[in-house]
């Protein structure tokens, strides 16, 4: 008898070793499942809510640029576009530019002419971490880290036969406003001014900007331009095009805005 209680005892206590042990187990894989979730899955949630934040940031600056170029071709004198900040700034900022040179017959004195018209630009910028997505003359862009830039919105260039119209819309104001939330784009447009230029046999395109590869690669594939050379230091693409035997007329459009941030 006392063998039997010796032994049933014994087994007793393996049972409860192994149910502790099958405890110790389940609560490891516990464990280990949470940090993992901890690991993988909250990093992922975060990149989910900025690439949301980011694409929602993409459609507000499609819905900007197309206000804002109502202005700037003066079929509106002013127009107010809400925007969502997410932890980012919204600013008037940057001192990109455009220089458009050009090769024009003289008919009076027959002789070809260098004609030159150059002006600042900026920006109206959305800035999150190391992303940016900003409104500049006429289009939208975006730049990701380590990453080319992408068009959200084609500038408004364009070109017939025999005329090629280049945009060139001037930012002023200094505002910025950072953090989560609503905030509102006001732009007030100026007096537009149109530049003629007949008998063209020859254009190039200089532009500075944070943008500068985006640029270059609407000026060549849409415009029908060559690029002539990028300069990463200064951030500039030049793009040119000779419109030989037959010239063209040039159109600039100089449209001045101010632009305020709330």
């Amino acid at each position: 008898m006392a063998l039997k209680n010796t032994l049933n005892g014994l087994k007793a206590a393996e049972e409860a070793v192994s149910e502790v042990v099958d405890f110790s187990i389940t609560m490891g894989i516990m464990l280990a499942a949470i940090a993992i979730i901890g690991t993988a899955g909250f990093p992922l949630v975060e990149h989910m809510q900025e690439a949301q934040h980011t694409e929602n940031i993409k459609q507000s600056f499609t819905v900007l640029t197309s206000n804002i170029n109502k202005v700037a071709f003066g079929s509106s004198p002013s127009q107010s576009v809400e925007i969502k900040l997410h932890e980012s700034t919204a600013a008037v900022s940057g001192t990109s530019s455009i220089i458009v040179e050009m090769k024009v017959w003289n008919s009076s004195t027959h002789v070809v002419d260098t004609k030159s018209f150059d002006r600042q630009l900026r920006v109206i910028e959305n800035r999150y971490k190391e992303r940016s997505i900003g409104y500049e003359n006429t289009g939208a862009w975006a730049k990701y880290e380590r990453e080319k830039v992408v068009m959200i919105s084609k500038p408004n260039f364009a070109v017939a036969e025999n005329l090629l119209m280049i945009p060139v819309v001037m930012l002023s104001g200094s505002s910025s406003v950072s953090g989560t939330g609503l905030v509102r784009v006001v732009c007030d447009g100026g007096l537009p001014s149109v530049h003629r230029y007949e008998n063209v046999s020859m254009v190039n395109i200089t532009i500075g900007s944070e943008y500068y590869d985006g640029w270059g690669r609407f000026l060549n594939e849409t415009m029908g331009m060559q690029v002539t050379g990028y300069d990463v230091f200064n951030g500039t693409v030049s793009a040119s095009k000779q419109y030989l035997p037959d010239n063209i007329d040039v159109v600039i459009v100089s449209s001045p805005m101010r632009v305020t941030i709330q």
